[in-house]
């Protein structure tokens, strides 16, 4: 019989274990059947927590990207604005410039128009210079050769007196002593 204890020893053991085994496997069971639900709870309270908080992101992204939008759409409104306030402010200017130079291209025309009679009155006047001065000259000369004419007539008298009788003087005689 020593042989059968053999078997019967680890045998019994055997069967406290597997009734342990197995009570412990349903308890194990319901544990891990209890903490998978817990689990999932927990999972559930987080995956609503994220979409509650990634929805906030989106409210909150979807009023920033709209407040950024409205920035730049005012941004951009200013921008042109200006952009219209400065093209005028230069278009201002150029028609004015451009007055200026219309009215300056109407002075020069007037004053090229004045210059030019001014011109052709100069070359009259000193046309009618040359004309005196040549008639003054024409007249000195005539002067000149009326006075040599003169002279010369003057020394032909002269030099025919001077050879008359008439004009010589009577000698005059000794008076006698």
């Amino acid at each position: 019989m020593k042989k059968w204890l053999y078997f019967i020893f680890p045998l019994v053991l055997t069967l406290i274990f597997v009734f342990f085994y197995l009570t412990h496997v349903k308890e194990a069971k319901e544990k891990d059947r209890l903490r998978k639900i817990e689990v999932a709870r927990v999972q559930k309270i987080e995956a609503d927590k994220k979409a509650e908080i990634e929805e906030m992101a989106r409210q909150d992204a979807a009023r920033r990207a709209a407040k950024r939008a409205a920035e730049d759409a005012e941004k951009e409104a200013k921008k042109i604005a200006d952009w219209e306030a400065v093209g005028k402010e230069i278009q201002d200017a150029t028609d004015k410039n451009t007055a200026e130079a219309d009215e300056f291209a109407r002075q020069i025309a007037n004053l090229e128009i004045e210059l030019d009679s001014l011109r052709r009155a100069k070359e009259k006047l000193n046309a009618e210079v040359l004309t005196q001065a040549k008639a003054v000259e024409r007249a000195l000369i005539d002067k000149r050769t009326a006075e040599i004419e003169v002279q010369r007539r003057t020394e032909m008298v002269r030099q025919k007196a001077a050879s008359s009788a008439m004009t010589a003087m009577p000698v005059a005689v000794a008076p006698a002593r």
